[in-house]
């Protein structure tokens, strides 16, 4: 066995790298039901969306398997190929979005209406997380900066999502500015843990900041479930089909869980 993968099987796993297994596992497990509604809105009209439905089914299953079995290389290549394959899925499914009516006429109405091409990227990012929490200690500084690195990637698709989002009904109520300004703070935050040294009042501020946008996503999850409740549908399941994006405010509390792990493990790190 070569000398580099035998010390990458070696590795033991902190609390925070078990964390960060429990949170990649539900993130994929949710992302079945999220494609599954997504897709359904034009009943899968394209054989290859359900490959990320499937893949959504039963990479948890498998990773979950990996936390209790003891063969460390079968561990460890199940991981690397559910994160590679989560990778390659992820910038598929970007590039298919794109195509969809972006790339025929390049436009920016085309851009905001047509399917949302941040989203699959979802799947990149819980790839190269499962990857890099195989290959790097918990207790190592470099776990703790590439995960708020990546979890202020997601910021910032998630912002560029909170814009287009509602840019669509031209940010009809004046709470649609909210999520935007709270996300573009958030991504502020996180992209200057890089540049300053790691004091404790910005570290309690960026969490402050996180915790804010916690609340934010809870209250746009129901925000989003009262406008597809009044929708004026004939069939119930229509209005969430084609209503508001159900649970695309929870990226908020989700992304800001990813980045309080990491930004934990930075204080006693410096």
């Amino acid at each position: 066995m070569p000398e580099n993968l035998e010390k990458t099987l070696e590795t033991h796993s902190g609390l925070a790298a078990r964390l960060l297994d429990i949170f990649i596992i539900a993130n994929l497990a949710f992302l079945a039901l999220d494609v599954f509604i997504a897709h359904s809105v034009n009943a899968f009209d394209h054989p290859a969306e359900w490959v990320p439905f499937y893949f959504s089914l039963g990479a948890p299953v498998l990773l979950g398997f990996t936390i209790f079995t003891r063969k460390k290389r079968w561990k460890h290549w199940c991981r690397v190929g559910i994160g590679w394959c989560s990778i390659c899925i992820g910038v598929a499914g970007m590039l298919f979005h794109l195509n969809s009516h972006f790339f025929s006429y390049l436009t920016l109405k085309n851009l905001i209406y047509t399917a949302p091409f941040v989203a699959p990227l979802a799947f990149t990012g819980i790839g190269l997380l499962l990857i890099m929490n195989g290959m790097i200690h918990d207790a190592d500084l470099e776990w703790a900066h590439w995960v708020v690195f990546m979890a202020g990637c997601g910021w910032c698709g998630n912002f560029i999502l909170s814009v287009f989002d509602h840019a669509q009904n031209g940010f009809f109520n004046s709470t649609e500015w909210l999520p935007v300004f709270t996300s573009a703070v958030a991504v502020g935050c996180l992209a200057t843990l890089f540049f300053v040294p790691h004091s404790p009042f910005f570290l309690k501020f960026c969490a402050v900041v996180l915790g804010i946008n916690f609340v934010v996503g809870v209250a746009g999850f129901f925000f989003h479930l009262a406008a597809d409740l009044q929708n004026p549908v004939v069939v119930r399941i229509d209005g969430f089909l084609y209503g508001a994006p159900l649970f695309a405010p929870l990226l908020f509390p989700n992304l800001s869980i990813l980045a309080i792990l990491g930004i934990w493990k930075l204080p006693n790190r410096n």
